[in-house]
Parts: C-alpha cells; sequence; structure tokens
C-alpha cells in the first residue's frame, strides 16, 4: 500500500498516512494535494504523495515524548546503511539478541545488510568479531520524519 506525507498548515512534517486515507482526507476537505505521484488520478483529485492539512495542528504530544520503535523509522535513523559494514541496509539486527534478553528498543537494535546479519547470527558484535561503525542512540522527531 503506498504511503503518503502528511504536512502541516505551515508546511512542517507531522507523519504518513495510507493512500486510502489520504484520499478520506481530500474528500472531507481537510488537506490538500501539494505533490502528485505518477499514476491514475482517483476521481476528481491526483494521485497525492504529499498533502497538506489547511488547519494547522499542535504537536504538543511530539514534546512529551520519543517517537516509539518502528522497523521504518530504526532503517530512517539510521540512513538504510549498515551499522557494520557501510552497505545498504534492509534489515534490522539485535545487539544483544532477543534469545539472550534483548529487545527492540533504539538502543539495542541497528540497520543491517542482510549478509552481514546472517553472518552475525545469534551472537553479539564482539562474539562475532564484527565491531559496530554506528553507536544506537534514540533518535528525535525530526531524525525520525527526515525520510
Amino acid at each position: 500500500m503506498t504511503t503518503v506525507l502528511v504536512l502541516n498548515a505551515s508546511y512542517e512534517r507531522l507523519h504518513y498516512v495510507s493512500l486510502p486515507h489520504a484520499v478520506r482526507m481530500l474528500v472531507r476537505q481537510v488537506a490538500v494535494v501539494e505533490e502528485v505521484a505518477a499514476g491514475r488520478a482517483l476521481g476528481p483529485w491526483p494521485r497525492p504523495k504529499v498533502v497538506r492539512l489547511l488547519r494547522y495542528v499542535a504537536m504538543r504530544w511530539r514534546h512529551r515524548t520519543r517517537p516509539s520503535w518502528s522497523r521504518r523509522a530504526l532503517l530512517t535513523r539510521d540512513g538504510h546503511t549498515c551499522a557494520y559494514c557501510g552497505a545498504r541496509a534492509s534489515t534490522v539486527d539485535h545487539v544483544l539478541p532477543r534469545s539472550r534478553g534483548g529487545s527492540d528498543s533504539w538502543l539495542n537494535t541497528v540497520a543491517a545488510c542482510q549478509r552481514c546479519n546472517h553472518r552475525k547470527r545469534d551472537r553479539t558484535p564482539a562474539e562475532a568479531g564484527m565491531p559496530l561503525q554506528i553507536r544506537p542512540f534514540e533518535p528525535t522527531w525530526e531524525q525520525v520524519l527526515a525520510a
């Protein structure tokens, strides 16, 4: 399913929504199309890639909490770059494997290419002889939405 970027009325990034959700926003006239994606039109609207809200939405929730962990946000945080070899990353690797008590958290996961993820297997980076080139960190909202 295609995702659509939603901008606030002030042109700051809010989040991504599904294409059907974006179309519903257009039908309800709460958003307008800012950037068009290639493809067929959806009724009277072009296929949206970016929509902008017509009214400003206060984002107080962003200042209270940090972004929650997700695979997509982790790959964005690491720039789709493998933490072990620097190649294009498409998988998530747990620094401390889940079988040993590791969890899906910002400080325990890094982006990894399939080759390095397979090579490291169920070991820590030290045991596998694969030092991390980047240090895991907890990102800000701006870093997660920078995609």
